[in-house]
């Protein structure tokens, strides 16, 4: 199985280090639009295996090519869905890092090539795959505390400014305006390339869409819940002004249609507090720590109960391996449309945190109640030829 990864930077190089040893898969191709990164990331596979994949800027032409059979996407978010739509239109199944878009309309066009295309189509919700996280989740499903009404989450960010950065030119090494790609144009800064555009509207969706969709996609797995019928989100960046535009502390209450609901806590700042979640039933409560280990307390007890053992993490790129094989999407532990669904609350949430108030939402028609300003940030404009298309 020959596959492409799309993206050499620190997610991309991740994909490099657990894809390698995985049985009967070779790395043939890398596209990256620093030429840098590019030969750092061949060298090491070359290291490893004594070949050298294939090196390419423009995705489509390696998509072109009939010898790779899958493609994994590591890009910056803004890039994400219409690197797996141009792949699966091409005949490629892929594996797409979260969030697996950038905003709800390419997520749900993402989904939609996947259906039309028969791709087997992945979301890089890896703790999925985790066996702590799996037998929590079994047990919850089971009952083991009873119907769950709350799940909260916690994530200390633990960021600092990052302060402000001249417009510049490019470096030579650099294709500036295929690293924009569908985001609209703007100058080169060095607070852009290569982390810190996690914090701009333009590419990224904050820490919600970075860390927090891990939080939210273990909570709704668990809960079993999809879409919420509203959405609440406070917060702002606090502590020193930069260049930055999301916040770096952010709250959100995301309520369903049984009302039940997701609480999530973002704090950028300091704390000694750390990541959790927490599985709120009308039987018991279930804490989770970040490791996965978990613990449960019933009723009124003042213990908790036995330690229960946990199966063995999960190889996620040999699982992805495995569905393409048997051209069986089912086999997939985070398939793509339960990735964008974890992806979409990011959204939604980052929607009401622009907007300054609580948004109703209609899950059914996947567009705000009677707000067009808010339905104006479902999607965005794109920047030809870089488009995602209406019709997949």
């Amino acid at each position: 199985m020959r596959i492409a990864i799309v993206g050499v930077g620190s997610r991309g190089s991740a994909h490099i280090n657990e894809i390698l040893p995985v049985p009967n898969v070779e790395i043939a191709a890398l596209v990256e639009v620093d030429g840098a990164r590019a030969e750092a990331a061949s060298q090491r596979i070359f290291q490893k295996t004594g070949k050298r994949p294939i090196i390419e800027s423009d995705m489509r032409r390696v998509f072109d090519d009939k010898s790779i059979d899958a493609v994994t996407v590591a890009t910056c978010n803004h890039w994400h869905a219409l690197s797996g739509i141009w792949a699966m239109q091409a005949g490629k199944d892929v594996y797409v890092e979260k969030p697996v878009s950038h905003n709800i309309y390419e997520g749900r066009k993402l989904v939609e090539t996947a259906r039309k295309y028969n791709r087997v189509a992945a979301g890089g919700t890896q703790r999925r795959w985790w066996g702590r996280f799996r037998k929590a989740v079994e047990l919850i499903h089971g009952g083991a505390i009873g119907e769950v009404y709350q799940g909260n989450f916690f994530f200390p960010g633990n960021r600092d400014s990052i302060g402000f950065k001249p417009v510049k030119q490019p470096p030579a090494n650099l294709n500036w305006d295929k690293w924009l790609g569908p985001a609209q144009m703007e100058p080169y800064h060095e607070n852009l390339v290569h982390y810190n555009w996690h914090w701009f509207w333009n590419f990224g969706n904050g820490e919600l869409g970075n860390n927090g969709i891990h939080m939210i996609d273990i909570l709704r797995w668990g809960m079993q819940q999809k879409l919420p019928v509203s959405v609440r989100s406070t917060g702002g960046r606090f502590g020193y002004k930069d260049q930055a535009e999301t916040p770096n502390t952010q709250n959100v209450t995301w309520t369903f249609a049984n009302g039940a609901s997701i609480v999530g806590q973002l704090r950028g700042l300091y704390t000694k507090d750390p990541m959790s979640w927490d599985f709120y039933g009308t039987k018991g409560h279930l804490h989770m720590m970040a490791d996965g280990q978990f613990t449960i307390r019933l009723g009124r007890n003042k213990v908790d109960e036995p330690v229960v053992e946990s199966p063995k993490n999960l190889d996620h790129f040999a699982n992805f391996a495995d569905a393409v094989r048997a051209r069986d999407p089912k086999m997939l532990h985070a398939e793509i449309e339960e990735t964008f669904l974890s992806t979409a609350l990011c959204h939604l949430g980052n929607i009401s945190y622009r907007l300054g108030r609580e948004l109703k939402f209609d899950p059914a028609a996947m567009h705000f109640v009677n707000d067009k300003e808010a339905d104006g940030l479902l999607t965005r404009p794109y920047r030809a030829p870089y488009v995602v298309p209406e019709k997949v």
